[in-house]
């Protein structure tokens, strides 16, 4: 028999979903017509693929063995079809990329509209969100990634070195002056960033051969990056928050950077892919453009040394 790729294809993607709804939402189309889809795919095989309810399905054993020899398939045909282009110096396909949202939206946005200007052949499309982690790189031909790897697994490409500072809002210092030493900041009022299920009121400092950990009071805290930041901006405390983030507001005035001689933990800007697969050539055009577009200084970099009293960043 005979089997539509576009079957194959919704098969492999509804696999990495999770759930019926979720791969509703991936597709654009209806639970109902996903689980219409499915069942059809069965009565073509004449065997069940997936134990299924209303929140999330677990493949039988069939089911992972199909799932598992139509990647293979599929992944062979999309390199014969991506070899045939590249014969004629096209580029095409669908480049998939993943990302953390704040630098996703500066950053990866803005890098994959010129970069398409370059390539109008190609589709891409973005993901961002900040409950990404590395474990999802296999969903993407290439996922950005900030800070440390967890998953040695994983092939990580650098990108961008990235700091990690210690701000506040020049209003919150006129009444609070600085503090000199970290352990001063338990008298501090401090805002702090929920995410990746770190310790996150724990802060590790450096200065040399010199280590401190602190534990401060987080008087505020969400998930949300952006609004931290908007609440180190009204006054309301201290907060550690990355460079690329940062560096703006610090060479306006709008922040200022504390303890500048103490170091934090790099949270350095790389792209991971799966080591499963060979990287495909549109992936690899984009990385090469990614690593061209940050190095060997990244914007942010750039920013930071036209502050007046430039706050320098620390060479990674």
């Amino acid at each position: 028999m005979v089997y539509d790729i576009t079957d194959l294809r919704f098969f492999v993607t509804i696999t990495g979903s999770g759930s019926l709804a979720e791969a509703a939402r991936r597709l654009d189309v209806t639970p109902s017509a996903v689980s219409q889809r499915l069942r059809h795919l069965e009565a073509k095989l004449g065997m069940s693929l997936a134990q299924r309810s209303t929140r999330r399905f677990v493949l039988t054993e069939e089911g992972a063995l199909f799932r598992d020899g139509v990647t293979r398939v599929l992944g062979d045909l999309d390199q014969l079809i991506e070899a045939l282009r590249e014969r004629s110096g096209e580029v095409a396909g669908t480049l998939n990329v993943g990302g953390p949202l704040g630098f996703g939206r500066r950053h990866l946005a803005p890098a994959i509209a010129d970069f398409h200007a370059a390539h109008p052949q190609l589709k891409v499309a973005l993901t961002l969100g900040d409950a990404l982690s590395a474990s999802d790189a296999g969903r993407f031909d290439l996922l950005v990634h900030i800070g440390a790897l967890p998953d040695s697994s994983m092939v990580a490409y650098p990108l961008a070195p990235n700091n990690r500072f210690i701000c506040a809002a020049p209003a919150y210092l006129a009444r609070q002056p600085a503090p000199r030493d970290p352990k001063e900041l338990a008298g501090h009022q401090c805002i702090v960033l929920r995410e990746n299920n770190e310790d996150v009121s724990l802060w590790r400092f450096q200065r040399r051969r010199q280590e401190v950990a602190v534990r401060v009071p987080a008087l505020l805290s969400s998930n949300d990056g952006e609004v931290v930041k908007q609440w180190a901006l009204a006054g309301k405390g201290l907060f550690v928050r990355s460079e690329w983030d940062v560096a703006q507001q610090l060479a306006a005035g709008e922040l200022v950077r504390v303890l500048p001689e103490w170091s934090l933990p790099n949270a350095d800007v790389v792209a991971i892919a799966s080591p499963r697969a060979a990287m495909s050539r549109r992936a690899t055009l984009f990385l090469s453009f990614l690593q061209a577009r940050f190095q060997p200084v990244p914007p942010w970099r750039r920013d930071l040394a036209g502050a007046p009293g430039a706050v320098r960043a620390r060479r990674s």
